[in-house]
């Protein structure tokens, strides 16, 4: 069924300065973690800074499409330009798969070839790291409640924060108890974790690029409900799609034996707005035929 659309929506420059910060501490702690690293031998806190610096990546893409996301309709982009956000997203989940991959690489190698790890400063970096997560999420909270990629990248901060957490718990097995392998292991689950987040949210962006059926909405049931509206006869050619996260819309055919425009014209005046209220739909584009011109052997849904 369809979500929730009454959104309350946050100052768009008010926005862009919170995800701007948030690039910024990203980058600061990505940096930290980096040298951090490679200073203690720690391939699990590159891993985290890795993770970190796509989370900056995909926060400066989102921040940049948030912006092309607002210009208003023109000759050349007649929907506007809604979509660069799931540009973006899929140019960051398909950067974040690449890099999971990688690291799963990194960790294999690691079992055959270890290094000495300094665990304390991989525990003190670390910390540091969850500080910036928690400020993160502070400085993007508010805004993933309107946008697919700014939410994507508040729950990356979560899943960081969590990584941080398995960072320091690793440090502290090599400090106190020598388990040095516990470190690509580490780096292992991260990863995994990584594809695994990576690979589920792609899904639903490339289904809305392909111009997909909304999740939550079922083509028969959408059907049966148009045509329980008195004066339909059957409805063909439907087409149910998103053009951003906030706007799905509609096409179809209508057959009704209504002989006069004004019911017609109150058909479809209903229709819009059951498909508003019960399925969140808000761009509606109806085509009404007669019974004896009404399409030959149509298809109920596409074509």
């Amino acid at each position: 069924m369809p979500h929730d659309h009454h959104h309350h929506h946050v100052d768009p420059e008010s926005g862009d300065r919170a995800v701007a910060a948030a690039v910024g501490v990203n980058v600061a702690l990505t940096v930290a973690e980096i040298v951090g690293g490679l200073l203690s031998g720690s391939v699990a806190l590159i891993a985290d800074a890795v993770h970190n610096l796509s989370d900056a990546a995909s926060l400066a893409i989102a921040w940049f499409a948030r912006r092309i996301g607002r210009r208003p309709t023109d000759e050349t982009m007649t929907f506007g330009y809604k979509r660069a956000e799931l540009v973006a997203a899929l140019i960051n989940l398909t950067t974040l798969i690449i890099i999971g991959l990688y690291l799963v690489y990194e960790a294999v190698q690691r079992f055959f070839e270890p290094v000495e790890i300094v665990g304390w400063l991989m525990i003190w970096v670390s910390l540091f790291a969850l500080v910036v997560d928690a400020v993160t999420a502070w400085l993007t909270y508010r805004l993933s409640k309107e946008s697919v990629n700014i939410r994507a990248a508040f729950l990356h901060n979560v899943a960081d924060a969590l990584g941080s957490i398995a960072v320091i718990i690793t440090g502290g097995l090599i400090v106190w108890l020598g388990w040095s392998w516990a470190d690509p292991v580490a780096t292992l689950l991260i990863a995994g974790y990584i594809l695994w987040m990576a690979l589920r949210e792609i899904r639903g962006v490339i289904r809305t690029l392909m111009l997909g059926t909304p999740e939550g909405i079922e083509p028969d049931e959408l059907l049966a409900e148009m045509e329980r509206i008195e004066g339909v006869d059957s409805v063909h050619h439907l087409h149910v799609w998103q053009i951003s996260e906030q706007v799905t819309s509609l096409e179809a055919h209508l057959v009704t034996g209504a002989g006069d425009l004004d019911t017609v014209n109150r058909l479809k005046s209903e229709m819009r707005a059951m498909l508003s209220d019960r399925f969140g739909i808000s761009h509606v584009t109806l085509d009404t035929e007669t019974p004896d011109a009404a399409c030959g052997h149509p298809a109920r849904i596409g074509a």
